[in-house]
């Protein structure tokens, strides 16, 4: 009889066991997406955005900085001749992280080529409330072999209004939140790379040419 009482028992148990056993898988999950989570976020500075350096195949032509909700984002790159003149092609991806400290997965964008083969243009549209666009692009040979650019991480670009380290910050923060101009309102928006590079090669001209005539 006591034998019999025992078994049952174990067998009452064990559904209580195996409770156990996925609460704490489910707690373990949970602690290493908020690690995850917060490790991205330690990994830059607020408003401060990630850029290209080193030894890279490709330049930044074009990108919007800040990035700002409901407006298109663009970026180009242009590939270098090394790379061109070896058949490597491109892939460029985007992540979307939001104010709320949740970011979307993955998207590889749908690429515009120019004819030489040359210039990667992407685009997208931030959702509201994000904090900033993650980018990178992945370099594929012509023997089939890979690169991703940066390794393991990402550039990125600041948003308008982003909540970093217990504070907003950006050019639409306010104290406790974010007041982003509606749809066609660019208010603090920096010219793109090219459009810099534009504006101070005819700024340049200019002062040549007022050198020459005085």
């Amino acid at each position: 009889m006591g034998h019999g009482m025992r078994r049952t028992q174990i067998k009452e148990l064990q559904p209580l066991k195996h409770m156990k056993q996925s609460v704490t898988l489910l707690m373990a999950f949970a602690l290493m997406i908020t690690t995850a989570f917060a490790a991205q976020a330690g990994e830059a500075t607020g408003g401060e955005d990630v850029n290209p350096d080193g030894d890279v195949p490709f330049t930044v032509q074009e990108r919007t900085t800040p990035s700002q909700d409901g407006e298109t984002w663009t970026l180009s790159v242009v590939m270098n001749q090394e790379a061109i003149d070896n058949g490597t092609t491109f892939a460029i991806t985007t992540q979307i992280c939001l104010n709320s400290g949740v970011c979307d997965p993955p998207v590889m964008q749908e690429v515009t080529v120019s004819d030489d083969g040359s210039t990667h243009t992407a685009e997208l549209t931030p959702p509201e409330d994000h904090s900033y666009v993650n980018w990178r692009v992945k370099a594929t040979y012509s023997d089939d072999s890979s690169e991703t650019y940066p390794e393991g991480d990402w550039y990125k670009t600041w948003s308008t209004c982003y909540y970093d380290d217990g504070s907003y910050g950006g050019v639409h923060a306010q104290s406790n939140g974010c007041d982003v101009p509606g749809s066609g309102e660019r208010e603090g928006i920096l010219p793109s790379a090219g459009v810099v590079l534009t504006l101070t090669a005819l700024m340049g001209a200019a002062l040549v040419g007022t050198a020459r005539r005085d």
